[in-house]
């Protein structure tokens, strides 16, 4: 099995002629903090509207079985642009690490197709200055991490290094504020956050950054979609809103239909009903400028709901564990895949998937391959979204902090700490991890164990610097 993850890629880029003159665009939109079920799609149940992703799964492909790389943002992110775990690269948890610049990226590749790229919302890849304090770690303070999207093969960007409120992103109450709040009516009230929106000439911005922040982002992207579409020329976009991450603060309209839930309750939910009203503008803007057909759509989250059931609004739906927990709660997240007349209307995966397969199957649908031979964790999900295929047959591992998990089609092997004990869920059965069943299998523990340290010893290889 081990062999599938660190399969060698062929040294040249080879296009295929009828595919590469078809060059679809690709747009990965990635939602910050935002559970399983909190989406009406996945979880009929939830509280929260969303009546535009739904109609996104309905038009397209449902990943029932779709997994963050990672149980918090920053390595999630960084295994969407590379298809490799993030321990390949140094990115072991949030605020740690940056996108190295011997890392191949999906932009880079893509810009030497003809692509047009660009980044939009948060970036969480790299400190953006180098001069001024901002956020968490920019400035001279943390300057080793600078990585900018700029320097990662992208065209255009509006980014932020992290977080920032979800309502007017760049200040909070004068009286301070945590996890939410509700909208500052009276702006003289305010002080600044401790942030900045970063253009890619690495310029802080400043105009227009009040109101909600999903719309601030897709005030962006949608201009740099609609302007590739009018040059006639292919693109690839990161939309990467920071909602429903913490502090959630959401505008007047969206949480009237919220109003008797209690303020991180609102807040959260309005945050997630105005980002999802922002998928629906992304939507009809496709249509609207004529690509929608040509279009791979793609839609998830960085990781589980924050915080613990009962103290944070996010909902893991049926998944034990939540953000920072390598249980099923803190990684499966909603997946979702737009694409018209390949990926059937009304359809739906159990096949596992990860963000680390959106490299491989891009480059997959162009006809290409790697320019290296540096080990890919990802999988090409064409001939699961043709119907061609049903099953993986590829393991996902899975590293953070003591925690290791391996994922095959069936089963996961689960250590808290690196292998001292071992847990094994079968996840046909037993999605919700109630049933340790590793005192039953203990050949399958060994076996599964054995492919998990392989592939921990090939990450640490790749974090020495071995793959360059």
């Amino acid at each position: 099995m081990i062999r599938h993850i660190l399969c060698c890629l062929l040294p040249l880029l080879v296009s295929s002629t009828t595919i590469a003159q078809q060059k679809p665009n690709v747009i990965l939109v990635m939602c910050d903090d935002l559970g399983w079920g909190d989406v009406r799609a996945f979880n009929p149940d939830s509280p929260i509207q969303t009546p535009h992703i739904d109609a996104m799964a309905k038009a397209g492909l449902k990943f029932n079985r779709f997994y963050a790389a990672a149980p918090v943002c920053s390595p999630t992110r960084g295994s969407c642009l590379t298809g490799r775990h993030p321990f390949r690269y140094g990115v072991y948890f949030a605020n740690t690490g940056h996108m190295k610049p011997e890392e191949i990226t999906l932009p880079e590749i893509l810009r030497k197709q003809g692509y047009t790229t660009g980044h939009f919302g948060k970036w969480h890849l790299g400190t953006l200055t180098t001069t001024i304090k901002d956020a968490n770690r920019g400035g001279p303070r943390g300057k080793k991490n600078f990585s900018t999207p700029q320097m990662n093969g992208y065209d255009r960007c509006f980014v932020t290094e992290s977080k920032v409120p979800t309502f007017d992103p760049m200040v909070k109450p004068s009286g301070g504020g945590k996890n939410a709040w509700d909208f500052i009516k009276e702006k003289s009230k305010a002080v600044n956050y401790g942030t900045y929106y970063w253009n890619e000439k690495g310029e802080a911005v400043t105009e227009n950054l009040d109101g909600d922040d999903s719309k601030l982002i897709m005030d962006r992207a949608i201009p740099f979609l609609t302007g590739a579409a009018k040059e006639k020329k292919p693109f690839f976009a990161a939309i990467w809103f920071h909602a429903p991450h913490l502090p959630v603060v959401a505008g007047p309209e969206h949480v009237i239909p919220y109003a008797n839930h209690d303020v991180y309750e609102r807040n959260y939910y309005g945050c997630v009903s105005a980002l999802d009203e922002q998928v629906g503008r992304l939507r009809k803007t496709l249509r609207e400028i004529g690509v929608a057909e040509n279009t791979m759509l793609w839609f998830c989250s960085d990781n589980g709901p924050e915080g613990q059931t009962g103290k944070a609004p996010g909902m893991a739906g049926p998944f034990r564990g939540r953000k920072r927990s390598l249980y099923e709660g803190g990684v499966r997240v909603p997946g979702i895949l737009e694409w018209p007349g390949h990926a059937k209307p009304g359809s739906e995966s159990n096949v596992p998937a990860v963000t680390s397969d959106y490299l491989p199957t891009v480059l997959d649908v162009l006809g290409l391959k790697m320019p290296d031979r540096r080990p890919i964790d990802g999988i090409s999900l064409l001939p699961i979204i043709n119907g061609e295929r049903n099953v993986r047959n590829a393991p996902i591992g899975f590293q953070s902090r003591k925690m290791q998990t391996w994922v095959t089609d069936q089963y996961k092997l689960y250590t808290p700490n690196e292998g001292k004990s071992w847990e094994l869920y079968n996840l046909i059965s037993d999605p919700g991890e109630k049933q340790n069943i590793a005192s039953e299998h203990p050949e399958t523990v060994q076996a599964m164990s054995k492919e998990l340290q392989d592939w921990i010893t090939s990450c640490a290889a790749s974090d020495a610097g071995k793959d360059y």
